[in-house]
């Protein structure tokens, strides 16, 4: 198809349903003497869902116009943004996404013969790359890079230095993976012209810049792996996209923030062949099938209240299905089912470790216990915290007021009664188990955004120990309760998950910190412990 495609067909391909580009002059250009250089980036964290058709629809685009697309697995910048998984998870991770990425191309149809994959820790440790981030640090001021990172850097009052780091290692990318152009959100803009602005610097070229609009998630707001119901997962059953689908937003003639409508602009009509139109079917009482050829008679309609809301959504849901399907098929193998459960993990039984990590003795306690239930540890995001200061509380003789560092440039105040067996010098730049996903609360007036763990004996409580060697901010697992793939929300005080959790936390008979039979570690397997044994943890 691309080789019988003008310059100006494969613009048109290109920039479709973009928000913005930069340099299309320059796009222009190429065009007439040659096919396009393009890649896409994205850190191989969390698992890909529905919203990653969006710009999958847009790889689409250029494969149809005869780009040459490389895809970044940023595996680097995923291992540093708060080290959240061990490069173990991570290089299963990239199997997963250049598995799952090429379904959803497939499911596109679109052929792959001009699609490359390339991992960032194939060059970005190189000699020259690394030279370059230093005379890239030589030339940029802390004020452009906290700018250019402002939309998609977590903004803290302490920034880590890899947060600032960022947008100069993007830039560097364009030239390392010899591109003429980058694709992205228009959340990555600052970076965008961040990087015209500074490679040159260096001597080289300015890129073109092509960006996507932010479409809201099935619950409105940004589409999240975090947020159950605002996505669905590329291996969810027909079943499960109906239930996603009947809870998605969709009021009655709002075209703004309307997830359903901007999914139908950006994926389904862009994989439409031509003379295909979009369907809703509705029963002959109800007036029969509804046909759009084109989006803005669909919105136009929509908007109209012309179109109901439920005939949207079984619309939606047929194409999304008939999406999801080869992807289901091709992801229906003892092989891809493996690299799934290897790639992210769920909660098992004891014993049974994520792929790399350090085999710990089981129990027979240990073995005979149950998987991930609504009151398992697995609900429990702990982190090792260092306490940067501790004061008194105000209105509190027994309770103190903690400021702990836990990563990632994030610091949480915590009340604690911890002052009753400690001085609070002695509590200053301690390493801490800290609970992190506590709803906030009022304690005597201040507000507590956490708890730190201690071993409470008969006559004396005592803070656990975090293994040697262990870094503010890194993660501490239940033994067989691996929940570091997932995002583990905020608990919600009236379930009384943490109260259930915690009856049954305690130290063993070696002062070991268990969860019933299980021991609380990090992700490497170094075991968190304190010097009083039989003792319940609070």
């Amino acid at each position: 198809m691309a080789a019988t495609l003008t310059p100006e067909e494969k613009e048109t391909l290109i920039t479709r349903n973009l928000q913005e580009v930069l340099g299309q002059d320059n796009l222009r250009a190429i065009l007439k003497e040659r096919d396009l250089k393009i890649y896409w980036g994205t850190a191989t964290t969390g698992k890909p869902h529905i919203a990653y058709f969006v710009p999958m629809s847009k790889v689409a685009d250029f494969l149809k116009a005869g780009c040459e697309v490389t895809i970044l697995f940023a595996d680097l910048h995923a291992y540093l943004d708060n080290m959240k998984a061990p490069w173990s998870l991570l290089q299963e991770r990239t199997k997963y996404y250049e598995a799952v990425i090429k379904a959803m191309l497939t499911s596109l149809g679109v052929p792959l013969d001009k699609l490359r994959f390339v991992r960032g820790t194939d060059y970005q440790l190189s000699k020259e790359y690394t030279l370059d981030v230093y005379r890239l640090s030589s030339v940029v001021t802390q004020h452009d890079a906290k700018k250019a990172g402002a939309e998609v850097v977590k903004q803290v009052e302490h920034p880590l230095m890899s947060g600032i780091l960022y947008p100069g290692l993007q830039a560097l990318d364009e030239e390392y993976l010899k591109v003429d152009a980058q694709f992205g959100g228009v959340d990555q803009r600052k970076i965008f012209t961040f990087a015209e602005k500074y490679l040159p610097q260096l001597g080289y070229s300015k890129r073109i810049h092509l960006m996507n609009p932010m479409i809201p998630g099935l619950a409105g707001g940004k589409m999240s792996s975090s947020e159950e119901d605002s996505k669905i997962d590329l291996l969810d059953s027909a079943a499960k996209v109906k239930s996603k689908i009947k809870k998605a937003f969709c009021e009655p003639g709002n075209i703004e923030d309307n997830g359903l409508l901007k999914f139908v602009k950006h994926v389904i009509y862009p994989m439409f062949r031509e003379g295909e139109v979009f369907t809703v079917p509705r029963k002959p009482d109800f007036g029969g099938d509804m046909m759009f050829a084109e989006y803005d008679k669909l919105e136009a309609c929509f908007a109209a209240q012309e179109l109901h809301p439920g005939d949207l959504k079984a619309a939606v849901e047929g194409y999304i299905n008939r999406l999801l399907e080869p992807i289901r098929k091709s992801f229906d193998t003892d092989f891809y089912r493996e690299l799934t459960e290897r790639a992210y993990p769920a909660p098992t039984k004891a014993g049974k470790q994520p792929a790399g990590a350090k085999p710990q003795p089981t129990s027979n306690a240990s073995a005979a216990a149950g998987a991930a239930g609504e009151n398992t540890p697995d609900k429990l995001e702990l982190k090792v915290g260092q306490i940067l200061d501790a004061i008194k509380h105000p209105d509190a003789d027994s309770l103190c007021v903690l400021t702990v560092d836990i990563g990632g440039g994030e610091r949480k105040s915590i009340v604690s009664n911890l002052v009753a067996h400690y001085t609070l010098e002695q509590l200053r730049e301690r390493l801490v188990v800290v609970l992190t996903n506590m709803k906030a609360s009022k304690i005597r007036g201040v507000e507590s955004e956490g708890l730190v763990l201690y071993a409470a004996g008969a006559d004396k409580c005592e803070a656990l120990a975090v293994p040697e060697g262990s870094k503010v901010g890194e993660r501490i697992i239940v033994e067989g309760f691996d929940n570091t793939g997932n995002p583990v929300p905020a608990l919600n005080p009236k379930k009384k998950v943490w109260d259930r959790i915690q009856a049954e936390l305690r130290t063993g008979a070696e002062g070991e910190a268990l969860w019933k039979d299980f021991a609380l570690m990090t992700l490497n397997g170094d075991r968190v412990t304190s010097s009083l044994p039989g003792c319940s943890i609070k």
